[in-house]
């Protein structure tokens, strides 16, 4: 009996990871060979409680000073805006459509990235890069593959954060397996 059942446990690590290095290969087939950079860096629309800087569109937007330090994506619920800030140069900065479910603040770990799938919208999307869940649903970055960005439907619990086509790109390319994601309010 002993015999029979690591025969069993044998084939199904087997199995396992096949399938692992199935979809690893799948997910490597659907990545562009070189990422392009983020688009043109977009000033925060002005606010009462924004810095001088930020209305002006000739300065860049600061990286939310309460996000730590190191290369991490920054992604700021209230601004909606992302930050790609490496261990050197210029950080990369776009805006972002957030979903309906919003991740606590807090520093996350990338945990699963898909090259193209169905949003929980739907809608057709790519390079989704996953890393916390929110009332229950699964939270991460993705860009629909149409190139839209629409206003999420408040009807509905959403995890995609969504960016433009060449911004998700550039986050595909930096946000790998276990980055930190740090979302300020």
């Amino acid at each position: 009996m002993a015999r029979s059942s690591s025969g069993i446990v044998a084939g199904l690590t087997v199995v396992a990871i096949a399938a692992v290095g199935f979809l690893g290969y799948q997910a490597s087939a659907t990545a562009p060979a070189h990422p392009p950079k983020a688009s043109a860096q977009q000033p925060a629309a002005p606010s009462p409680a924004a810095s001088p800087h930020a209305a002006d569109p000739a300065k860049p937007v600061a990286v939310p000073a309460e996000s730590g330090t190191g290369s991490r994506v920054v992604y700021s619920v209230g601004q909606k805006r992302v930050w790609l800030v490496g261990e050197s140069g210029e950080p990369k900065s776009f805006p972002v459509k957030p979903s309906t479910a919003h991740p606590k603040p807090g520093t996350y770990l990338v945990n699963s990235r898909s090259g193209a799938v169905t949003g929980s919208d739907g809608v057709p999307i790519e390079h989704v890069v996953r890393f916390a869940t929110a009332d229950g649903v699964v939270v991460g970055f993705s860009s629909r593959v149409d190139g839209q960005m629409p206003e999420p439907d408040q009807g509905k619990k959403t995890g995609g954060i969504r960016m433009a086509r060449a911004d998700g790109d550039a986050m595909w390319g930096f946000a790998t397996i276990n980055s930190k994601v740090v979302v300020v309010p």
